[in-house]
């Protein structure tokens, strides 16, 4: 629940590029065209680093628990997007429908789901294995369901160089760092809050420049204070009708009671770790790229806000 040091770290990126967008926009001397792609690919191998394989297969074995978690992530989530939509169209801007769309069709997160699993007395390894499963088939059905999106509103995306790109940049670097893991694994756990601070300040630039292309362009001119409101009050309402789905789906499915908390903590997610890079790569030099990353942004410390006081409760339970 605590305003951790990313938090406030991403309010200062934002701030800094409207207030010095120019290093940070196509063209400026940070070159994010290249920064942007090696930063993506930096996250990725330090994400793989730390895939432990074997609390994978611990967890392996719950079928039912993922079949709901990555129905919740990648169907029912989207078809909320796909909703809101056709009932926003004319009173929501395309460009951050667009945003609220890819909140839908991201993937799950790794640690935040796997650490408030922890702290609710949860199932871990269903927790771990549904978490880094969401993330490996995010890499396809996330492009996949954006290409559909925007295909249906006039805005072609096409999916075989956004491919390429993943392959080149999220699944080969993803893979380096397994394979990299029997020689680095005892290293990377002594440095492991230094590894974890280089991969959020990485992250951290990649909202820098997504910020700094749509203030040059001047995407934010169209906009006041009232786009922040409205996506906070529609990012609660997905929260709350996923909440509620997952929590329905798991007592009609007869799970555990440490099933239903990692089911909850793992469908109820999303990533803004993966979903910045992921971005970049999609929309490429997309000029409101900065406004369709506001909900991923809100919905990232809300679901730690709501996760944190339900872990909370849940771990005092009889």
């Amino acid at each position: 629940m605590k305003f951790d040091w990313f938090l406030k770290g991403m309010i200062a990126a934002v701030v800094l590029a409207f207030v010095f967008p120019e290093p940070g926009a196509h063209g400026g001397f940070l070159h994010p065209e290249v920064l942007n792609k090696w930063g993506i690919a930096l996250v990725f191998y330090l994400n793989g680093m730390s895939l432990s394989m074997s609390s994978l297969r611990q967890g392996a074995t719950r079928w039912r628990v993922h079949v709901l978690v990555q129905l919740s992530t990648f169907v029912v989530f989207p078809l909320l997007g796909v909703g809101l939509m056709q009932m926003g169209r004319g009173w929501i801007s395309e460009d951050l429908l667009l945003g609220y769309f890819y909140l839908c069709a991201l993937p799950s997160t790794v640690s935040s789901s796997v650490a408030l699993t922890v702290a609710a007395k949860g199932n871990v390894p269903v927790a771990l294995f549904n978490a880094t499963l969401s993330s490996l088939i995010g890499v396809v059905l996330t492009p996949l369901w954006m290409a559909l999106a925007m295909g249906h509103e006039g805005q072609p995306l096409d999916v075989l160089p956004v491919m390429v790109d993943l392959l080149v940049w999220v699944i080969l670097p993803l893979v380096a760092g397994q394979l990299s893991r029997p020689w680095l694994n005892a290293w990377a756990s002594r440095h492991k809050a230094y590894i974890t601070k280089v991969d959020r300040l990485t992250i951290l630039t990649l909202v820098y420049t997504s910020f700094s292309d749509s203030v040059q362009q001047g995407i934010w001119t169209n906009y006041g204070s009232g786009v922040l409101l409205q996506a906070l009050a529609i990012c609660s309402l997905f929260f709350l009708i996923i909440y509620s789905f997952t929590q329905f789906s798991s007592r009609l499915l007869h799970l555990s009671e440490e099933d239903r908390i990692a089911a909850v903590l793992c469908g109820s997610k999303k990533t803004l770790a993966s979903g910045v890079p992921m971005a970049h790569l999609i929309f490429g030099a997309h000029p409101a790229l900065g406004l369709i990353l506001i909900p991923i942004m809100l919905y990232h410390p809300l679901q730690l806000a709501v996760g944190g006081v339900l872990s909370q409760r849940w771990a005092v339970r009889d």
